[in-house]
């Protein structure tokens, strides 16, 4: 028989799905995704369903959400079978699952549980034809009831502190309340024991603090320009100032609704000086827990995983704090009057130390976040396969370990200022987007390091260090030993040029000293592109290199970096030389072009 709408799937579910299909299920699962931020959730307990080849797995979206962004690559990803709502609604299944209310959930056939996206129910949201007072979105009646009667067959709450205002706001939906924990928490849990490798994956190094900005969705959020206030675009470029390069990393997670919602180019396109001065965008499906787990510290506002981060014992700083959306009963609007807040008009550095030093978390967040630390998964399960009227399967009920996120260490494009204080071979270094409020204080001499792919080309012609990254063997760039006499010949105020071929690696070339090798002591663990600066103070401040090599001792994030310095060695000669700029007295350097330099420089 012919679909009467091209749209509708016919396998495995359709009037004659049985002819084309290959098993025959004995239950079928509908996951229901409004936007991509309840499909999250969803994702978290796909994996109960894993090995049991006794059950189809189907996904639709209600198609209610104003957040639509994002669902067609997200269900490409899942591979599942999309049923369109249209039929969705008339199709026989057994369990749907979703992680959010809005549409007409109440007309999907089977049973039905709702799970939270978020920290537990917390947040007022009034229903489309809702007026007067908004009630909290997931407890009330307005969102739990049609024709006066719950709907839901499963409400799953995290903790009893949920039903216990479920009971106050509507009574009739409590016989549906289940006690089940919350499953991304738990995921971040068991992810504990790696948050090492979390940041290392952003090249976060040894003494750095990794701050991370969060924000909701809302006007009123951090990202938002509502409430009366819109303190990020002043504050960005202040954290890259005041912040300094090599003793802080700066990660942005964004409420998926506002990543989708505005769409992520155009996210990219407001953040792009904030990415070119270090910023890293987290990804708001994938990556949000890991980097909660690399964190240090986060600024953050009365979204959930500001809450999140709190029961993690994360210390947090409230860059929002508008309590209007939230009920003022929910653990998460307690915490939003207790915790911390940041000033936007006081000096940022000094907060964020005080904030470290003196952090004592509070008791809320890691009490209310989930009743059943590290159980939901069996819980959960339980839950689904009564409902499904099936034994649960022999196998533990697990989820699914947190990925480990792509490498993606910094890459500062934006001119550092840089600021140095040289006592022998000890360099004391801090560099940063401009000069700091604190710097005037400091006695050192200073410099600019520019990255070649800065934005704006006259920067180069201002610089006095010129670095750039890659691999030792780029045909593009023709190898170190080519590019850094190509820099130095192209731009004649600069005194060295630096190419970082690896995390602890450098390659660089000054006009009196030719190309020397950086390469960091097992014990160090910063920038390459700062130890090039280290190497342009020492020797601009009367250092002298020996023949055989010298070890400098650079200084930032509270730490010591020993970097051994050598001339580089080579295969073969024949150099292009460098000439200096008239006047400034420096020999031309002498060595090989290409590719021909030495392996592990």
């Amino acid at each position: 028989m012919q679909s009467p709408d091209p749209a509708a799937l016919r396998v495995p579910v359709g009037a004659d799905a049985h002819r084309w299909t290959t098993r025959s299920p004995l239950r079928r699962v509908l996951l229901v995704a409004h936007n991509v931020t309840s499909a999250g959730r969803l994702l978290d307990v796909l994996p109960l369903f894993h090995d049991d080849f006794r059950v189809q797995l189907l996904v639709t979206t209600t198609g209610s959400s104003a957040f639509q962004g994002g669902l067609t690559d997200l269900f490409a990803d899942l591979a599942l079978p999309v049923l369109p709502w249209h039929q969705a609604l008339t199709s026989p299944v057994d369990l749907a699952i979703s992680a959010s209310f809005g549409g007409q959930l109440p007309l999907l056939g089977g049973k039905l549980t709702v799970l939270s996206h978020g920290v537990g129910y917390t947040k007022r949201l009034a229903t489309a034809d809702h007026t007067g007072t908004e009630p909290t979105f997931g407890l009330s009646p307005e969102w739990l009831l049609a024709d006066g009667e719950p709907y839901v067959d499963g409400l799953v709450l995290s903790h009893p502190e949920q039903r216990e205002r479920l009971r106050r706001a509507c009574p009739a939906a409590e016989k549906a309340a289940v006690i089940a924990g919350d499953p991304a928490f738990d995921r971040m849990l068991a992810a504990r024991p790696h948050r090492e490798r979390y940041r290392r994956a952003l090249g976060v190094r040894r003494g750095q603090r990794l701050v991370v900005l969060n924000s909701t969705w809302n006007p009123e959020g951090f990202f938002g320009d509502g409430g009366g206030q819109d303190p990020l675009p002043g504050l960005l470029p202040r954290l890259a100032a005041e912040l300094p390069a090599d003793d802080y990393r700066l990660a942005a997670v964004l409420h998926p609704n506002i990543w989708h919602g505005h769409g992520p180019g155009q996210i990219r396109v407001w953040l792009d000086r904030a990415r070119r001065g270090g910023l890293a965008l987290i990804d708001p499906v994938h990556g949000w827990r890991q980097a909660l787990l690399a964190a240090d510290a986060v600024i953050g506002d009365f979204g959930a995983v500001s809450y999140y981060a709190a029961a993690l014992g994360t210390p947090v700083l409230l860059a929002a704090h508008d309590q209007r959306r939230l009920d003022p009963e929910a653990p998460l609007a307690d915490f939003v009057r207790q915790a911390p807040r940041l000033d936007p008009a006081a000096p940022l550095r000094p907060a964020l130390e005080r904030l470290l030093a003196e952090h004592q978390p509070l008791p809320g967040p890691a009490e209310f976040t989930t009743s059943a630390p590290g159980a939901s998964a069996t819980l959960l399960r339980r839950h689904f396969y009564a409902l499904l009227d099936l034994p649960e399967p022999a196998t533990p009920a697990l989820l699914e370990p947190l990925p480990l996120p792509p490498y993606d260490p910094p890459r500062r494009t934006a001119p550092l200022r840089v600021r140095t204080r040289v006592r022998g071979t000890d360099i004391e270094i801090e560099r940063s987007t401009d000069h700091p409020y604190a710097a005037a204080g400091f006695p050192l001499t200073a410099h600019l390091a520019v990255h070649e792919d800065t934005r704006d080309p006259s920067d180069l012609a201002l610089a006095d260090v010129i670095v750039r990254d890659g691999t030792p063997d780029d045909p593009r760039l023709g190898g170190p030993a080519a590019w850094t006499a190509e820099v130095l010949a192209r731009h004649p105020h600069a005194t060295l040029a630096g190419y970082a071929t690896g995390p602890h690696h450098c390659v660089a070339r000054t006009r009196a000293h030719g190309l020397l090798t950086l390469t960091a002591t097992p014990d160090a663990d910063a920038d390459p592109a700062a130890y090039a600066s280290a190497l342009h103070a020492w020797l601009t401040t009367g250092g002298t290199l020996p023949p055989g090599g010298a070890t400098l001792r650079v200084h930032t994030a509270g730490g010591v970096h020993p970097v051994r310095v050598r001339p580089a060695r080579f295969h073969s000669a024949g150099e292009p030389p460098v000439t200096p700029p008239p006047g400034s007295g420096g020999a031309t350097g002498r060595g090989s072009a290409g590719g021909g330099w030495l392996a592990g420089a």
